[in-house]
């Protein structure tokens, strides 16, 4: 489980860096109607190809719980590059 900060509404999306404990995400779409959610996890499965990416908390607010199926948080943050 990774948890991600989210920036909608940016020029492109990206995973910019770190936002406290949260990886900071910056993507396109607006928050209106998940759009931004369903980017994330968009970003995120591109990011670990073959496995999937489901929103666990946060769908209202910046600030969101992401699991990626079969990926450990060592290998996500060190993929990732965060701490």
């Amino acid at each position: 489980m990774v948890t991600v900060w989210v920036v909608p509404g940016a020029s492109k999306d990206e995973i910019v860096g770190e936002h406290g404990d949260a990886l900071r995400i910056r993507v396109a779409a607006p928050p209106e109607g998940g759009r931004a959610n369903q980017a994330v996890v968009r970003l995120l499965e591109a990011r670990f190809p073959g496995h999937r990416a489901v929103l666990l908390s946060g769908a209202t607010t910046r600030r969101k719980r992401v699991l990626i199926e079969g990926v450990s948080l060592a290998s996500a943050r060190s993929s990732l590059g965060i701490g």
